[in-house]
């Protein structure tokens, strides 16, 4: 097995996709273990820490990468399983911001009422017991959610030679802060320059849907990815696959817009695989789908279109990619 080890010094984390070289070039086949920062660089470590004091924009939201994955070229599809993800500290972070968030004024939603305060929460992570603590800053109340580790952030470098925020979602992944992108999952991202340039980070021990604060349980990432090319199919937005769903994301604002995306790419997507007419496939995506929030705060906004594999009577799916990945993710645990 082909093991591929990398954790960043805070010099080489990347706050882009695009506009920077490899940090590694690696093989298809390759499971890669990597330390990934949380959103705020390690930075904010208690509530006294305001981000807007211990931090810098634009160096926000950093991500691991970009790896370059051998003979990816454009029109070609990387497929990214996620093994594991585990919090590399027994703490993690939420804040609120004056102008950040989904229910506050921002430099696009102006409005005249005061800015929100700057708040920090800091949380308590028991991987052990598999929770983390949620303590109120204005009283006494407390209370244990579960804990269920995801990313917020992965995505390829844009095309056309940009170079993309990573706090910004769009075609080429980014910060889609999806709750689905969680281990077991894969997810499949187009090819837009040769090496793809994959990077993956902001990783989050919870987050509801809409990270409607602007701000998930942050967390750095012990994660583990395990990487497959596969040649001559084009992705044309990011698509999750688990052992029981297929997702498309959208990324767009208005929310509706990215709403549209994701259903479309559905709807097409499964007309593809089964051959259904897609008037067909449009009744059957709605009738049977669900449509998971991912963020509502971002310069994009991002939703999720998921639809159970049963109901699609089982099509090969990017030549069956999900399911030898899984297979070689059990293979890497059982060897630790």
């Amino acid at each position: 097995m082909n093991v591929f080890s990398y954790r960043p010094a805070p010099e080489e984390l990347s706050y882009t996709f695009g506009g920077r070289p490899a940090v590694a070039r690696i093989t298809p086949g390759t499971v890669v273990e990597m330390f990934t920062e949380d959103c705020f660089g390690g930075r904010v470590r208690g509530v006294d820490d305001l981000p807007s004091q211990v931090c810098e924009f634009p160096y926000l939201n950093p991500v691991t990468g970009p790896f370059h994955v051998e003979g990816a070229e454009p029109g070609d599809t990387l497929a990214l399983h996620f093994v594991s993800i585990e919090p590399a500290r027994d703490w993690a972070v939420s804040t609120t911001f004056p102008h950040f968030g989904a229910l506050t004024a921002t430099h696009t939603t102006a409005m005249l009422h005061p800015p929100l305060d700057e708040v920090v929460w800091l949380y308590e992570v028991d991987a052990e017991k598999r929770i983390v603590r949620y303590h109120a800053r204005r009283g006494d109340f407390t209370v244990e959610m579960p804990l269920d580790p995801m990313h917020g952030t992965v995505g390829v470098a844009p095309a056309a030679s940009e170079a993309r925020m990573t706090i910004t979602p769009d075609a080429h992944g980014g910060n889609m802060d999806t709750p689905e992108l969680r281990a077991g999952v894969t997810v499949y991202l187009g090819v837009n320059v040769e090496g793809g340039l994959f990077a993956v980070g902001d990783g989050h021990c919870r987050q509801g849907h809409g990270e409607v604060c602007g701000t998930a349980v942050e967390a750095a990432m012990n994660t583990v990815v395990a990487v497959e090319l596969i040649k001559g199919v084009a992705t044309p937005w990011p698509r999750l696959e688990d052992d029981e769903h297929l997702m498309s994301t959208g990324s767009a604002r208005p929310l509706e817009d990215a709403y549209r995306i994701s259903q479309h790419d559905l709807v097409t997507w499964a007309s593809s695989l089964t051959g259904l007419d897609q008037l067909d496939a449009y009744q059957l995506v709605s009738q049977g789908g669900e449509a998971p929030v991912g963020n509502v705060c971002d310069t994009n906004y991002t939703m999720v279109a998921k639809l159970p594999k049963a109901y699609l009577r089982g099509p090969e799916i990017y030549e069956s990619a999900h399911s030898r990945l899984r297979t070689l993710g059990e293979e890497y645990l059982s060897s630790r």
